[in-house]
């Protein structure tokens, strides 16, 4: 759950950027417990209304990436064993 501080500034930087510019937003978390991750109810809905407003949004599916690529790659992006 976010602290009050938290949703004050993530509902700040949404409102400077409402309507004149982008915002990506990625999550593992459903949409569905979004309100309950962000906390405040009222805050919630105010962060909520502005990332959902004229959004579109992406759902992934498939088998994660790190699943199907055994092999690694170190920082130097030479192939781990």
């Amino acid at each position: 759950m976010l602290t009050a501080a938290e949703r004050r500034d993530l509902l700040e930087i949404l409102e400077d950027r409402h309507g004149r510019a982008s915002t990506i937003v990625t999550s593992q978390l459903p949409v569905d417990t979004w309100h309950g991750a962000i906390g405040d109810p009222t805050v919630a809905d105010a962060i909520l209304e502005r990332l959902v407003h004229n959004a579109h949004r992406l759902q992934l599916t498939g088998e994660s990436m790190r699943k199907r690529s055994p092999r690694t790659i170190a920082l130097d992006g030479q192939p781990e064993h």
